[in-house]
């Protein structure tokens, strides 16, 4: 029962509506360029709707069926201050206003009375956001510093997982998975982990603070005499995580170094389209110099616009061929032998079906991020049935980063790094 209460999202069900107080992503800006422009589809927790930017470039997000017969709208004429239908020529402002009817007489016009699904939206960090909750509780603008930085110092896109949205999520804020699904046997490769202290230290100690947003989260792999390696992430709630990328100033392990000192910090926001799809948003941000154009194109990611039909946004890699799976390369460099460490992630999160059954799992101390987070959802779920607000849905992550360091034998994390997990500019 839990189950399926923390994973169906639809209009309705007691998850969908409790992520329907927060703003949510519903696509990328670069999918609306141009005023007038081409419309998009757009598919957000179960409703079909229709995302297009009008000549003052501001932008409506309606349901995708005209009101008169249910032509898609995606087919529409983009014109002139609204979507015309091109079924009959019904007109809709980004209000969702009916502000032409041509196909009727003049005395027999009624578009006053016909307005369509609409959402609110604003546009921030790269993103078109919507609010789908009651008006009266819409919740103060998504600021992440990732959305406050210059685009400059800001990269983002998007990529389709076919799969529920609470397992893409747990496998993200699951963070000992990155000594295994995402390590390279042989030689030194470009994905996040062939960095020393995730390949010398597989097993990790997690340790879970719960705060207003959702929780914080660390995890310590003992490194001998160096001291612990120390990776901290937050998750805030309900479909969001920011983790560290290698942005301490020290790194040194055996005689090796990560090769980056730039302040960058990454994540993902894990948007439901519906029960068994899933949108995630990739996002990474430097606070001190601008992003260089290899970085821009993510390498080793698997989310590269060579690897991802920028159409669909679905992976060429996926399961319909095993994520191109190579058995060679298995034996001999990488433990999964599947390109990309986010192809990696989608590939071990669709392999357990659309919906996984939690029934037959046996979970440990290093999943203590997703038991804390499961926990949450389902109370914040039960909160919003009984009229309350859910966690998060407020201002109290705007300052929140992530970091990670090399720390000396006997320090806490928590005394060493908590003011750095905090020191993003509140604007």
């Amino acid at each position: 029962e839990d189950n399926e209460l923390i994973t169906r999202i639809g209009p309705g069900t007691p998850m969908g509506e409790t992520v329907r107080r927060y703003w949510v992503p519903a696509l990328l800006s670069q999918e609306l360029a141009d005023p007038d422009g081409v419309p998009a589809r757009v598919k957000l927790l179960g409703e079909r709707l229709v995302a297009f930017r009008d000549t003052q470039g501001r932008v409506g997000l309606v349901a995708e069926k005209c009101a008169h017969r249910g032509a898609s709208l995606f087919l529409g004429r983009n014109e002139e201050g609204g979507l015309r239908c091109i079924f009959h020529g019904w007109k809709y402002d980004v209000q969702g206003n009916c502000v032409d009817m041509p196909n009727e007489p003049p005395e027999f016009d009624f578009k006053e009375q016909v307005h369509l699904k609409v959402y609110p939206t604003l546009e921030m960090g790269g993103l078109v956001w919507a609010y789908m909750g009651p008006p009266t509780r819409q919740p103060p603008p998504p600021r992440f510093e990732w959305t406050q930085v210059p685009e400059t110092h800001r990269y983002v896109n998007k990529v389709l997982q076919e799969c529920n949205w609470l397992q893409a999520l747990e496998g993200g804020i699951d963070t000992v998975h990155g000594s295994f699904l995402h390590r390279r046997i042989g030689g030194v490769g470009r994905g996040e982990n062939d960095f020393g202290p995730q390949r010398d230290a597989r097993a990790a100690l997690l340790e879970v603070e719960e705060t207003n947003y959702g929780y914080r989260y660390a995890g310590q792999r003992l490194l001998g005499d160096h001291g612990t390696f120390v990776r901290t992430y937050h998750y805030v709630m309900p479909f969001t995580q920011i983790r560290a990328t290698r942005n301490g100033p020290d790194y040194a392990v055996g005689g090796r170094t990560s090769g980056q000192a730039k302040a960058s910090i990454a994540g993902h926001v894990w948007v439901p389209m519906d029960d068994e799809s899933t949108m995630v948003y990739n996002w990474y941000y430097s606070h001190g110099d601008p992003l260089t154009d290899d970085e821009r194109t993510e390498p080793g990611s698997g989310n590269g616009p060579t690897e991802v039909d920028q159409t669909t946004f679905r992976s060429f890699r996926n399961r319909d061929n095993d994520w191109l799976q190579d058995r060679q390369l298995q034996k001999r460099e990488t433990f999964t032998g599947i390109e990309g460490t986010n192809t990696q992630d989608r590939a071990a999160q669709e392999s357990m079906d659309p919906v996984v059954d939690r029934r037959n799992e046996h979970l440990g101390q290093t999943d203590r991020a997703i038991i804390v987070a499961r926990k949450l959802l389902l109370q914040a779920a039960r909160t919003v049935q009984d009229g309350g607000d859910p966690p998060g849905a407020d201002d109290s992550y705007y300052p929140v980063r992530a970091v990670e360091r090399i720390l000396p034998p006997g320090i806490r994390w928590q005394d060493a790094l908590k003011d750095d997990m905090y020191a993003a500019p509140v604007r």
